[in-house]
């Protein structure tokens, strides 16, 4: 039998990893999700400029005892027009979301939420994008289920479908309020 050589090894060695890693790969819970560093820690600090006329918020409304999400968002965002539906359906439900307007001229997204509809129980404006940043924000839409201690309990980066509500918003909602049904109510 003939030997391999350690030269010849070394490309089989290579091949073999990059297979086990795609094989690996193909079996994540899901693939599409981006890892958050900041899911089990206390939200980072609320650092806006006031948006139109909107109420805002603050570090104390992340910590005032109600499951709420935040959501990252902009008019310029296609993605953001997509979610916007399943945002006002949840705010209907009474879930208080709280709105971070990402790097946007005011009067496109003061005339977004005109003509869509505001779901934001208040919103403000990180105007250059360092809360977003603060916050391990990826890119818009983005959003953040907080618990009433201001725990970060999951972090959803893409648009918000009632696909992905029920799959995975309601469950960490849930995990939020620690209950097993009563989210978001």
């Amino acid at each position: 039998m003939a030997k391999i050589s350690p030269v010849m090894a070394l490309p089989i060695l290579v091949f073999g990893s990059f297979v086990a890693l795609a094989y690996t790969g193909m079996f994540r819970d899901d693939p599409e999700s981006l890892p958050s560093a900041r899911e089990g820690q206390s939200a980072p600090p609320v650092v806006m400029t006031p948006f139109a006329d909107d109420p805002g918020f603050d570090d104390a409304t992340l910590r005032d005892g109600d499951v709420k999400l935040v959501n990252f968002w902009a008019s310029w965002c296609g993605p953001c027009r997509v979610e916007h539906p399943s945002l006002d359906a949840l705010s209907k439900e009474g879930l208080a979301i709280y709105g971070v307007n990402y790097k946007d001229q005011e009067d496109n997204a003061v005339g977004f939420l005109e003509e869509l509809g505001n779901p934001y129980r208040a919103v403000g404006r990180d105007e250059q994008g360092r809360m977003a940043l603060d916050w391990g924000v990826y890119g818009v839409p983005e959003t953040y289920v907080i618990d009433g201690e201001g725990t970060i309990i999951l972090r959803f980066a893409g648009p918000i479908t009632q696909r992905v509500i029920d799959s995975t918003i309601r469950p960490a909602l849930d995990r939020a309020a620690g209950t097993a049904g009563d989210a978001g109510s």
